[in-house]
């Protein structure tokens, strides 16, 4: 039988600053082939490349991974500032309506950072552009030196509400995980349920109550050292699973807090 077919939104690079290239980071593929146990797609993350209609059908479920590009504020209704970096408006218009697409059909999502992003401003949510000038807060920004497994190790601690979908997944409520991101939840948006936080009060992991299908997404970068970290591991079998009851024309029982 055919493995399901995850979509995963690639970014647009400049390479060399002479050649624009559409690319994902290969830890994303590594954890959906060998740990969701799917078929990874890079997807172009611009619609008039790839439309949303067309890749509804195709794949199975959607990764929406992390980029340096953040969300254009216009996008929830703020004004553009410094603070706010860089933009891709094609991936916003991509991604976006992809997500309400997918919580309106049930088809499997899974956001990673600035997927995580995506997911609350698709669903009418805010966003900050620089949490670690919040009062209270920490900097979650990656290091900006040291090795990757320095930059990706484990920093601080994720709270789950008891009994919500992550502590039923992970059979925990505490966990340990990275964290390498400049913004983060303002207001969440429709229906979107915090249902993890930071030691600082920073949102980290969400879900959209009432969704017909499987739609989690998480602050975190749980791709790096995905077949062998044990916060990893089931957030990406249960979204292999879930895009594979999509694949079967059924779907998967979606997680509720008890």
């Amino acid at each position: 039988m055919a493995r399901a077919v995850i979509g995963i939104i690639g970014n647009k690079y400049d390479l060399e600053n002479r050649y624009m290239v559409h690319a994902n980071g290969e830890m994303n593929s590594a954890a959906i082939a060998h740990v969701s146990g799917c078929v990874p797609l890079i997807v172009p993350s611009d619609p008039s490349l790839a439309r949303i209609e067309d890749l509804l059908e195709i794949c199975d479920g959607f990764l929406l991974t992390g980029g340096r590009p953040n969300v254009h504020p216009e996008e929830y209704g703020h004004a553009e500032t410094e603070a706010h970096g860089a933009f891709d408006r094609a991936r916003d218009a991509l991604c976006l309506p992809l997500v309400r697409a997918c919580v309106d059909r049930g088809q499997p999502i899974l956001g990673i950072c600035r997927g995580f992003q995506e997911v609350n401003v698709a669903m009418g949510g805010t966003l900050h552009p620089e949490i670690r000038e919040l009062p209270g807060r920490n900097n979650h920004r990656m290091p900006p030196d040291g090795t990757l497994e320095e930059q990706f190790a484990l920093r601080h601690t994720v709270t789950f509400s008891t009994g919500g979908p992550f502590h039923r997944l992970m059979g925990q409520t505490k966990v340990l995980t990275n964290t390498l991101h400049g913004q983060g939840i303002e207001q969440p948006g429709k229906r979107i349920v915090i249902d993890g936080h930071a030691d600082d009060g920073t949102p980290e992991a969400i879900y959209i109550e009432g969704a017909k299908g499987f739609a989690l997404s998480v602050q975190w970068h749980p791709e790096w050292n995905a077949a062998n970290d044990p916060v990893s591991q089931p957030l990406f079998k249960a979204f292999g699973d879930a895009s594979r009851a999509w694949a079967a024309g059924r779907m998967a029982p979606v997680l509720k807090s008890a």
